[in-house]
């Protein structure tokens, strides 16, 4: 873990895909039938997973450019993939190591919770309840939720809005450039775990105001003394 400056914390933003819960192999697993559904041969799990972090449209469009199916498609393609990825969501993912327990001691040190994500919200809400993640987290920001999506910074500041906290005194907890790109844009810090979908070259050159390993470590990165509340 690199070390931080101690930041007061009002609320703590938390994505989803690749920070909070492994979805990888049920996104692989959704794209594939949607291609198999295209008449078209599967792609490989590495593949898939790197178009991950940046919504459904961007993936979809991604594997079907991959898969060399026509762009006209695209629209008819996502329904396939939306109504796949209903069936197997939370079948194959699974929560990473020290995401309850870290979840549960900021919510004992008073930091008001919240889910940003730009997995649509009819998929990240019974995610969250079947992972029983739910329970630690007030809001939940789907990437329909509103008409930006990260790393746009206004979910970011939606989020705040709705826990009635400042995002000058917030932080983002997340695992990809486009986090860190949100969170700067909403003028937040941001702390992006070492797992997750960060792609080639990982965390280390994105730019974070910290990395941890784990979300039990981000507790002590806070500062409980000197917390915020908008």
């Amino acid at each position: 873990m690199r070390s931080a400056p101690d930041t007061p914390c009002a609320a703590v933003l938390i994505d989803l895909d690749g920070t909070l819960v492994d979805t990888a192999h049920d996104i692989v697993a959704a794209a594939n039938r949607m291609l198999d559904e295209l008449g078209r041969a599967p792609l490989p799990f590495d593949t898939i997973s790197g178009f991950i972090g940046k919504g459904v449209p961007n993936l979809v469009r991604r594997v079907l450019e991959t898969a060399g199916v026509a762009q006209g498609g695209a629209e008819s393609a996502e329904a396939l993939f939306h109504r796949h990825y209903a069936e197997v969501n939370g079948h194959l993912g699974r929560v990473f190591p020290g995401v309850q327990a870290g979840l549960a001691a900021l919510q004992r040190q008073g930091c008001r919770l919240a889910c940003v994500t730009n997995k649509p919200r009819a998929l990240a809400a019974p995610l969250l309840a079947m992972t029983g993640l739910a329970r630690y987290l007030e809001v939940l920001v789907g990437g329909d939720s509103i008409a930006q999506m990260k790393p746009d910074p206004e979910p970011l500041r939606h989020a705040c809005r709705l826990l009635q906290a400042e995002a000058a005194h917030s932080v983002l907890v997340g695992d990809s450039a486009v986090d860190v790109a949100a969170a700067r844009a909403a003028g937040m810090p941001v702390f992006l775990v070492r797992y997750g979908y960060a792609g080639p070259g990982g965390v280390a050159a994105l730019g974070a105001d910290a990395v941890i390993d784990s979300l039990e470590d981000l507790p002590a990165l806070l500062a409980p003394a000197r917390r915020i509340r908008a």
